[in-house]
């Protein structure tokens, strides 16, 4: 059923399995014993760090298909992406799997469009296994949009830092696993921000909207939800979306962040926290999934940003036109004490 902007599914898409994988840094984080795999070396054995991030999705999609007791043969279709022009780390990952792929770009908000696509997918009967899979890779986020590592560029206060991680999740019209019960499909907002070292300030309004939306639609309040979680505002983009919120006279009393849970508040934390594609990716499958799988949370929402530049656009000195995609999710606990009694 639509409503508004929000897809609301009467039968609830599971999300029947997930993976995390990341790098060196994502390693020493606070989320370090969610992830199925952690490298120590972020070229992953490859000759250049576009490698590694191909090599870094086929780790996730190796993780992925073995916890669902899947072989290649066993995917109908696969929805990724990630921040290399064309998407082609995504586009590479997918030669050594035989199953339709259809390519996204949202930037960081891959993920979040990515699962909602194939809850609707799966809820339509289209597919029984869909893949939604997103990655990145901080140096090869780096060399692309901003200048050479060997540079030795002095980050701002305000600059993310690009998680070098992937995060996939396997989507079914039925069974046991997390329920995803909407969607919300953002709109692309641009407040003229053009400083590509300050991500935050520019999503956080992309980010209003579609919480806006997505409350409209559905009548639901926040203090109904277990969290908020977003991806990736970072410590400048959060800060703002409460401002926001409270001008429209919105509480967001359990707000989290993806791009700071990753990194934490200790000496691992990052400038204004992490960022890419595959942040709020393996964070959703290293702490949010299992938390809503054991009940530590019954019901939340997963909100993904992303700023839809290019590397073109900014050099250019384009503003920065961002969008925010939500998923509601939903803990396969939920409700089954009252449902024996």
């Amino acid at each position: 059923m639509r409503r508004g902007d929000t897809l609301c599914f009467e039968k609830a898409p599971v999300i029947r399995a997930f993976a995390a994988v990341g790098g060196k840094r994502e390693g020493r984080g606070p989320l370090r014993r969610g992830f199925d795999r952690l490298y120590t070396d972020n070229y992953l054995g490859q000759p250049s760090w576009e490698k590694a991030e191909q090599a870094l999705q086929s780790s996730c999609l190796e993780q992925l298909l073995q916890k669902a007791g899947l072989g290649p043969g066993g995917v109908d279709l696969v929805f990724a992406g990630d921040l290399q022009s064309q998407c082609t780390a995504s586009s590479y990952a997918m030669r050594g799997l035989d199953a339709p792929f259809a390519g996204l770009y949202g930037a960081c908000s891959t993920m979040a469009e990515a699962l909602g696509l194939a809850a609707c997918m799966a809820w339509a009967g289209l597919g029984q296994q869909i893949l939604a899979l997103t990655s990145s890779h901080f140096c090869a986020a780096e060399r692309q949009f901003r200048t050479p590592l060997d540079y030795g560029g002095k980050r701002t206060p305000t600059a993310q830092w690009t998680a070098t991680a992937a995060g996939g999740c396997l989507v079914s019209p039925a069974g046991q696993g997390v329920r995803i019960k909407a969607v919300t499909f953002g709109r692309v907002r641009d407040y003229g921000v053009k400083d590509i070292s300050n991500m935050g300030a520019a999503m956080a309004p992309a980010a209003i909207q579609t919480l806006l939306h997505f409350f409209a639609d559905t009548g639901a309040r926040a203090a109904q939800f277990d969290g908020l979680y977003t991806g990736d505002l970072g410590r400048v983009g959060s800060r703002l979306l409460a401002k926001l919120a409270e001008k429209e006279g919105l509480e967001l009393p359990l707000h989290r962040d993806c791009g700071c849970l990753l990194y934490g508040e200790g000496p691992e934390s990052i400038g204004a926290g992490g960022s890419g594609a595959g942040c709020s990716a393996s964070v959703l499958a290293a702490h949010i999934l299992p938390r809503l799988l054991s009940g530590q949370e019954k019901r939340v929402l997963f909100m993904a940003t992303g700023s839809l530049m290019s590397q073109t656009t900014f050099l250019q000195k384009e503003s920065i036109p961002c969008i925010a995609h939500l998923v509601e999710l939903e803990s396969p606990l939920n409700g089954v004490k009252e449902e024996e009694e």
